[in-house]
Formats: C-alpha cells, structure tokens, sequence
C-alpha cells in the first residue's frame, strides 16, 4: 500500500480500535491512521463542512468502517461514500461484529470492497485483524474520480 494513503478507521469500541491499529502496525504497514469514534465525526470529516465530499476528493484513502456505531448506521455511511462523486472508488473495508448473510450481502451491494467478522473470541479477532494488515501490504488504492 503507498505510504501517501491514509488509514480513516471508524470504531466506537476503543480495545477494537486499539488491536485493529497494533495488528496493523505488526503487519508493517505504516500509514497514518485517523480514528474516529462515531460516525458523525467521520462524515464530518470525509464528506466536509458542505457535506459535498469535494474535501476528499482527490486524498487516496482507505476506510475501515465498523457498522455497529452509537449513533448512527455503518450502512448509511458506506452508502454515502460509494454514492459519492468524490469518494466512490475509496476502498471501503467493513469490519464489524454482524455476521447476518444479509446484511452482509447488502454492504457487498453497496460496494464494500471486504467484509470482515469480528470473532468474538479475542485470539481469532486478533488473528483477522493480522491477516487483515497483511492485505493493506499488497492493495492498490486507486486514485479518486
């Protein structure tokens, strides 16, 4: 993964947050990563004060979205983001704890570009969670339309 792309991890749980972000490191992979804790911070972020999405238009970036947030649907920020002019080819990587064949097939129709299932066993989380930073290694971000 180029070092110019930026990690936008969207995580409400802090200790998932926090092993997503080590796993990642040990994976060796180095680029910056922005945490956001709720998804109104997140959309504030990618989509800018006009709520246009023109601020990242542009920013190679990578999402880590978790659907599960205190205040509102990972599935509607995943929504926005594919529908968005600026940031439709971002690469969104779903990571969250709902394994419902649904809900799954819907974010792969959104345009998730990954679908990951938090183990609720800590050892299994972490191991996806290595693998996971494995695959950030080896992705091709593309530029933005």
């Amino acid at each position: 993964m180029s070092e110019h792309v930026t990690i936008i991890m969207i995580e409400d749980d802090e200790g998932h947050a926090k092993l997503i972000e080590r796993n990642i490191r040990r994976a060796g992979v180095s680029n910056e990563i922005i945490p956001f804790a709720n998804g109104t911070e997140a959309v504030r972020f990618l989509f800018g004060a006009d709520g246009s999405g023109g601020v990242s238009h542009g920013r190679p970036m990578l999402i880590l979205l978790d659907l599960n947030l205190p205040d509102m649907s990972g599935v509607d920020i995943l929504r926005r983001v594919k529908e968005n002019e600026h940031m439709k080819l971002t690469p969104v990587v779903v990571l969250t704890t709902t394994d419902d064949e649904r809900e799954i097939k819907r974010c792969y129709d959104l345009g998730a570009n990954v679908y990951i299932t938090k183990p609720v066993n800590y050892e299994s989380f972490a191991n996806a969670i290595r693998q996971l930073g494995l695959f950030f290694s080896v992705i091709q971000v593309p530029a933005t339309a």
